[in-house]
Order: C-alpha cells, then sequence, then structure tokens
C-alpha cells in the first residue's frame, strides 16, 4: 500500500505529457468556442486545432515547470474563502 501513494505523489496524473487539470480546462473553454463558432459562422475547425494544439503545448510547459499544478489549482479551490471580521477593520482577519 505504500508504494502505491509513494507513486501517485510522485507521478501525478497526465493528459498527453500535460498536467491533468490544466488540459482540461483547456479543452473544455476551447471545445465550446469552436462548436459555437462553427454552427453560427461556418469557421473551418482545422483554426481551432491550431489554437487547441498551441494551449496543450502551453499546458505541457507548465507541467514541464511544476508537475504538480493539478493538485495546487485543486489546493487554491479548496482554501481560497473569504472570512468575516468579528470587529470593524479592514482586510481579513482570522482571529480577533
Amino acid at each position: 500500500m505504500r508504494e502505491m501513494i509513494l507513486k501517485a505523489v510522485a507521478n501525478p496524473p497526465k493528459i498527453l505529457w500535460g498536467p491533468f487539470l490544466p488540459v482540461l480546462m483547456n479543452l473544455g473553454v476551447q471545445f465550446p468556442i469552436m462548436f459555437m463558432f462553427i454552427g453560427v459562422m461556418d469557421v473551418n475547425p482545422i483554426v481551432f486545432l491550431v489554437s487547441i494544439v498551441l494551449g496543450h503545448l502551453a499546458a505541457v510547459a507548465l507541467g514541464v515547470r511544476d508537475p504538480h499544478i493539478s493538485t495546487m489549482i485543486q489546493a487554491y479551490g479548496q482554501t481560497h474563502k473569504t472570512t468575516s471580521n468579528l470587529y470593524k477593520e479592514k482586510g481579513n482577519k482570522f482571529a480577533p
């Protein structure tokens, strides 16, 4: 069981050499835009395939620089919550 945990920490999940979440965000944004442009303006999809590939290369470059970028995005989403102040002050305070 210990080997599985170490392997998961040492090798974060990837899609075609890119980190999982940035690649999914790239595809999740670009595919709907591509289909809207094809349906509304009858644009050639090859233009969008080039932009998808460039976005994927940018995600791969992010993954090379920081392989745990997906985990960092998930942690930011869970911990970035605003707090309410007990006293009227400027900024967020965690303790009185």
